[in-house]
């Protein structure tokens, strides 16, 4: 920008606005040069200059007055001693929105040092997370950025060359490519030769020196050829045909004489012609009349319409033998799609009286440009692997606003629900994933838009605890919900709490349990204070169980199933068998109840068939033990071997086809064998009942599967047959 004045400058845009919109950028540079005159750090005028420098790039960008008064104000609130509270204040929160997403973009130079030093990236990891989240959240917050970085620039010729050169080679791995990414082809081809120029003055000043010298040469050619396209398109009748030459950037034709591996005279194409048109059946109505005039080169012909690229570039591409037998590249596309390939994304998000309204669409197709930007920049730099790591353990969702939000990876519609606020969380009833119903356990991935559904009668669910259900990921989200159970009355809770602790007994197949012996080990005063902790969510299940040794959280290989004697009782038994020597007796479980570690047991001397293992509830023992109790011994499970028992299930589902496959391939992945299978079908009913024997290591195993196998689809009820038949 040319040096002006800041009054000068505002009475050259003033046309341009709305008188509002004006206001509001000119209280901007009123307020920016009141913040100057009483720091006494900022003495001279370089300062604003170069605030309203990086506002006029905006400006010819055709920006709002939101973004480009948050570009005046930026360096006052980071230099100059004003606050985000004076912003807001002054000129309302959107600017000042605006002006704190720059200060997060700050992370850029984390992000840079990550991918060109080998910097440990834990170290930045949140100063990197904090920027790509306002990058993503408002596009204009790294227009701004773009537009900041390219006055650095222009005006880095007087700094030291160390600096320069860090200047240019962040520019070429960052910048470059982000401008890129946003489709803003006149930032980007600056950026790219104003770095250029820094790393590599003596090729830059070759190019430009021979470029001056055939600049005679090569804008006569232009105007031939302009003028011969203007007669040749004359007969198309097509209206507001625009064409227009230029010369090449510095740097597209060093990558071009790179990657052809000629010198400068091997580039005959370094001007192109464009021509703008009204629709894009008018492009193909040129093409073909440039076509029919002039040879085309097949290997130079890209039809971006049909393909754009992946920064939403459109255009047609081709190279022809023109006037004089002469190489000459030209580009058609229609005036709309000019004004996004000078605007890129921007173009797509709409701003009025300052306010943004980027719909969800634009922003995720942003949000995709970012993801592919810090790949590709990372993969230019060897580091892909770190920055995956940074994005990869987290996802990035919208909300109904198109606001984004950051989750943990893994995290579902509840986290999401509680991360937006408790009350939404608290009733929450549904959720959909882009306008599809999905289940409250779905995992979110990134890009995906969120709506939760609510009702005034919804309230949290205690399955919402249980880890294996897969509600809850985040330690937020489950401390909102431990809280709200919390604040339900005490009754309430231990009603709760009692029927839940029922319904996973009855499950396990454990008949009974004594609760005094869990109050005591868990440090709770009374029953009730143990069963109000577990209906109000700060108890686990699994944690009273293990206060019994009914060890749920532990996997299968280290659960130990042999049965040893424990010391014996003058009550109980008073034979003179050998204790130590028990062990080596033969020890079989009984068929009628079928017990397995970590149920209660007791053993049964028998007529020459060794020690038959009952459970202490078994009705058989029970009987048996009024006749002959002097046969009864107390025996405990060991800690040291693998050994399995059977265990009796039954499985009631509505009927579908591939069920059992299902439910054995389970129990094939668990490595749980299957020693009996029996199938009843009721085709009235459309239901099947399935009795399985499989051979189980103890309680834990057991839960596994049952939880495993209650979550496949058409089942009803899945429970251990044994236990409820007695």
């Amino acid at each position: 920008m040319e040096n002006l004045t800041p009054n000068t400058w505002l009475q050259k845009i003033h046309a341009e606005f709305p008188p509002a919109d004006y206001e509001t950028i000119k209280q901007a540079v009123l307020l920016a040069k009141l913040a100057g005159e009483n720091n006494s750090a900022i003495t001279d005028h370089s300062f604003l200059n170069q605030s309203l420098a990086t506002a006029e790039i905006l400006h010819q960008l055709n920006l709002d007055s939101t973004t480009i008064a948050a570009a005046i104000l930026y360096g006052s609130v980071q230099y100059g001693g004003l606050t985000i509270e004076d912003i807001t204040e002054h000129l309302g929160p959107q600017v000042a929105k605006l002006i704190h997403g720059i200060q997060q973009m700050a992370g850029i130079s984390e992000f840079y040092q990550v991918i060109s030093s080998g910097s440990n990236y834990h170290h930045n990891i949140n100063n990197i997370k904090k920027m790509f989240l306002a990058m993503v959240d408002d596009i204009r917050v790294v227009l701004i950025k773009l537009a900041e970085h390219l006055c650095v620039l222009r005006s880095a010729s007087i700094l030291p060359e160390k600096i320069k050169k860090q200047l240019a080679a962040e520019t070429m791995a960052i910048y470059a490519p982000l401008a890129n990414r946003l489709g803003i082809s006149q930032i980007k081809w600056e950026l790219e030769d104003l770095a250029f120029l820094y790393l590599e003055p003596e090729k830059y000043q070759k190019i430009a020196l021979t470029l001056e010298q055939r600049f005679p040469e090569c804008n006569q050619y232009i105007k031939e050829a302009i003028a011969s396209l203007q007669t040749l398109l004359s007969k198309t009748q097509i209206k507001d045909i625009l064409i227009t030459g230029r010369a090449k950037h510095i740097y597209s034709i060093y990558r071009k004489m790179e990657r052809k591996k000629v010198g400068l005279e091997g580039i005959y194409d370094v001007s192109a012609i464009r021509i703008f048109v009204p629709t894009i059946a008018d492009c193909y109505t040129v093409l073909s009349h440039v076509h029919a005039a002039w040879q085309y080169i097949p290997n130079e012909f890209d039809d971006y319409i049909v393909a754009p690229k992946s920064n939403r570039y459109r255009s047609i591409h081709t190279a022809v033998y023109g006037p004089k037998n002469r190489i000459i590249e030209i580009q058609i596309r229609t005036h709309n799609m000019h004004r996004e390939t000078e605007l890129g994304i921007a173009a797509h998000w709409v701003y009025k009286e300052g306010k943004q309204e980027a719909n969800y669409s634009a922003k995720l197709a942003w949000l995709r440009q970012l993801i592919d930007w810090q790949q590709e920049v990372a993969q230019s730099e060897k580091k892909l692997l770190d920055i995956q790591q940074i994005f990869n353990e987290h996802v990035y969702v919208f909300t109904t606003q198109s606001d984004i939000l950051e989750l943990p990876k893994g995290a579902t519609p509840v986290d999401f629900a509680y991360r937006v606020h408790s009350e939404l969380g608290h009733h929450c009833c549904g959720a959909k994933i882009n306008n599809n119903m999905v289940p409250l356990t779905y995992i979110l991935k990134t890009g995906d838009r969120v709506e939760i559904l609510t009702s005034r009668d919804a309230s949290p669910s205690r399955d919402w605890l249980i880890p294996s259900l897969g509600y809850l990921s985040t330690s937020h989200a489950r401390s909102k919900v431990l809280h709200w159970f919390k604040k339900q009355s005490q009754e309430y809770n231990i009603i709760q709490g009692q029927e839940l602790l029922n319904k996973e007994i009855q499950r396990l197949g454990l008949n009974k349990i004594d609760l005094k012996i869990a109050v005591n080990k868990l440090n709770f005063k009374t029953s009730d204070d143990l069963l109000a902790a577990l209906g109000g969510g700060s108890l686990k299940l699994s944690g009273i169980l293990n206060s019994l040794n009914i060890e749920l959280e532990k996997p299968a290989s280290e659960i130990t199933t042999e049965i040893v004697p424990t010391k014996l009782t003058k009550k109980n038994y008073t034979s003179d068998i050998n204790i130590q020597g028990v062990g080596n007796l033969l020890v079989h479980t009984a068929n009628c109840c079928k017990p397995i570690p970590g149920e209660e047991i007791i053993g049964y001397i028998t007529q020459g068939r060794g020690i038959s293992i009952h459970r202490t509830d078994c009705i058989n023992a029970l009987h048996i033990k009024k006749l002959y109790s002097e046969r009864f011994i107390t025996v405990a499970w060991g800690k040291n071997t693998e050994k399995k028992y059977p265990v009796d299930i039954d499985i009631i589902a509505f009927d579908r086809q591939e069920l059992v496959r299902d439910i054995t391939n389970i129990l094939a992945d668990e490595k749980i064998a299957v020693t009996g299978l029996e199938l009843v079908t009721n085709k009235k009913e459309n239901t099947a009942k399935i009795k399985m024997t499989i051979e189980i290591s103890g309680i834990n195993p057991l839960s596994s599967i049952l939880n495993k196998i209650s979550k496949l689809p058409n089942i009803i009820e899945i429970y251990r047959t044994d236990l409820r038949s007695t």
